[in-house]
């Protein structure tokens, strides 16, 4: 490939493909709810299940990255991606559910989970090792936009791939991009890393061992781990509220549903991008990379708790959508401060991060049904709007600008090379 920027394009399509085959059971579900009998709490443990093996190898898949590379590990993971949701597509057909559809959807989506826990890791890797620090935002914004695209386009693509063959099929279409990202993969060399892509220690840096326990990096996982739990929200449930609470009509519900990952599209680019320009701003290191999702987790969490008790469903709709981008908007500050804060460890602490997020992830869409269940859909989402806003203002105490362990004045030194 000629340019950087072109990897980082391949890292956006293996992450694109890695989330649609993570989230077509979110759209399929409803006719798997109806063909099986199963009930939204046990739907949520399905969906649950897929974050508890992401969680459990995030770390270790970091790791794996640090140790083997980016070219190699995204080769592994896209063809389990493959294997894993053509077993899926096979439940109730085959040996695979002898022990019944439940347990069999669940273990399957555990496995898928371990499969794709290197994705975002390995492409944060691949960014601090190919892309200068102070473009490091949008360029992890670039792969994290893989995030909207895959839940824009699975509504109306696996709907309708459903009315016209069945929800088998349209799990099996959704592999398709997983198994070319593969072949790309494995006819590719890994391009040699930039000199400043990954970042050098100073000698005012922390050592190793102690980056990884500093003030900001637990902060900025801890905040990650609420913003999973507001996010994991919509990507699971915000197509089955729409039609089983909020009554859209199926053929309503899947452009709907589209619409706050439409918006992410612009709005996860354009966080990564305004948050580099504010840390080479006037603002500096520290609040450049703290203003984007201070404001924006707050944003959307009040969003949230608005949309979720008005009465009215195309405004109900509508803010759900907006408090959707502007959770998902922080995610280019959230890596390019994971790389600042972890330098050479980038693999492992962007694990530790990502554990920290689908921990949030995991609980949230087994836990939001039953509390909808004991409370109502409304106070439910309320909290989740709270637990947005405590994520913004986590942000108070993560200061890359101090405990980064590069000198920040090399993020804007000259001659530096783009991705």
């Amino acid at each position: 490939m000629k340019t950087r920027w072109n990897w980082a394009g391949l890292l956006a399509l293996s992450a694109i493909a890695s989330y649609l085959v993570r989230v077509n059971i979110t759209v399929a579900g409803e006719p798997i709810m109806r063909e099986y009998g199963l009930s939204q709490v046990e739907m949520g443990r399905v969906f649950s299940a897929f974050t508890g093996g992401y969680a459990l190898c995030m770390i270790p898949a970091g790791a794996l990255a640090d140790r083997f590379g980016v070219r190699r590990v995204l080769l592994w993971a896209a063809s389990g991606w493959v294997a894993t949701t053509l077993l899926l597509a096979a439940v109730g057909l085959t040996p695979v559910a002898m022990l019944g559809v439940l347990p069999a959807f669940i273990a399957l989506r555990v496995l898928l989970g371990v499969f794709e826990a290197p994705t975002f890791t390995a492409a944060a890797l691949g960014v601090s090792r190919w892309a200068a620090p102070e473009v490091q935002g949008r360029a992890n914004g670039l792969v994290l936009a893989a995030i909207g695209v895959a839940s824009a386009a699975a509504p109306p693509l696996v709907t309708q791939l459903i009315l016209f063959a069945g929800w088998r099929v349209a799990m099996l279409v959704t592999a398709i991009p997983a198994l070319a990202v593969a072949a790309l993969w494995l006819t590719l060399r890994e391009p040699v890393p930039t000199a400043r892509g990954v970042a050098q220690p100073t000698g005012l840096a922390a050592p190793r061992t102690s980056r990884l326990r500093s003030r900001s990096f637990i902060a900025l996982t801890a905040s990650y781990t609420l913003q999973g739990y507001v996010g994991y929200i919509f990507i699971y449930w915000f197509y089955l509220y729409l039609v089983q609470e909020r009554k859209f009509a199926i053929a309503q519900s899947q452009w709907v549903s589209a619409l706050p990952w439409v918006l992410t599209i612009v709005s996860i680019p354009l966080g990564g991008l305004v948050s580099d320009r504010l840390a080479t701003g006037r603002l500096g290191l520290t609040w450049g990379r703290r203003m984007v999702p201070l404001v924006m987790l707050c944003t959307g969490g009040a969003l949230l708790a608005y949309g979720a008790a008005t009465t009215n469903m195309w405004i109900a709709a509508f803010a759900l959508a907006v408090a959707t981008a502007s959770v998902m908007a922080v995610e280019g500050p959230f890596w390019a401060t994971m790389l600042t804060l972890a330098g050479e460890d980038a693999g492992t602490a962007g694990g530790i991060m990502n554990l920290g997020s689908n921990l949030g992830g995991f609980v949230s869409p087994a836990v939001t049904p039953m509390l909808a269940l004991w409370i109502g859909w409304e106070r439910a989402l309320e909290l989740a709007g709270l637990l947005g806003i405590m994520a913004g203002l986590l942000w108070l105490w993560v200061t890359p600008g101090a405990d980064a362990p590069r000198a920040e004045a090399s993020a804007s030194a000259p001659g530096a090379e783009t991705p």
